[in-house]
């Protein structure tokens, strides 16, 4: 259904401002039908994210300052997110060897058995929503990259 018919708008500045408003509310469309599964996990997206970015890394070890740097939700309290990761026995944190002021962060096996399933229930969630061509897809990413320069 189109945005303005979703949000009872009849009428925008310009389309600027309805493809913003549209950003926003399929972001948190998005956000809505994946919250259930990181309920189910007792996480939130940010964690979600912070694991992807360690098994992108894995084995390698990765710093705060890098999972910072390619998080999606830059905001967020990096230390607080690992520290609960570190509880639940998903990731290690340990000091550098060649640095002893840096800390090296790595997903465990645990964390990538809980990441793998997240991610199969995101796919079979995600799978339920797909009303675009590949190609569609592949557009709206070059689009939303040219929007942010």
């Amino acid at each position: 259904m189109e945005i303005d018919k979703v949000i009872k708008q009849g009428k925008f500045k310009d389309n600027y401002q309805k493809a913003i408003v549209n950003l926003l509310y399929t972001s948190n469309y998005f956000r809505d039908i994946h919250q259930p599964i990181f309920k189910k996990y007792e996480i939130q997206g940010q964690h979600y994210n912070v694991l992807r970015i360690l098994k992108g890394k894995y084995p390698d070890p990765v710093t705060p300052g890098y999972i910072k740097e390619v998080m999606l939700d830059k905001g967020t309290d990096l230390t607080r997110l690992i520290d609960k990761l570190k509880k639940k026995g998903w990731v290690e944190r340990r000091i550098c060897p060649h640095n002893k002021r840096q800390m090296d962060i790595t997903i465990t096996d645990l964390g990538v058995e809980q990441l793998t399933a997240m991610s199969k229930e995101m796919a079979i969630e995600d799978s339920q929503n797909i009303r675009m061509t590949p190609e569609e897809y592949a557009t709206l990413s070059d689009l939303l990259d040219k929007m942010r320069g």
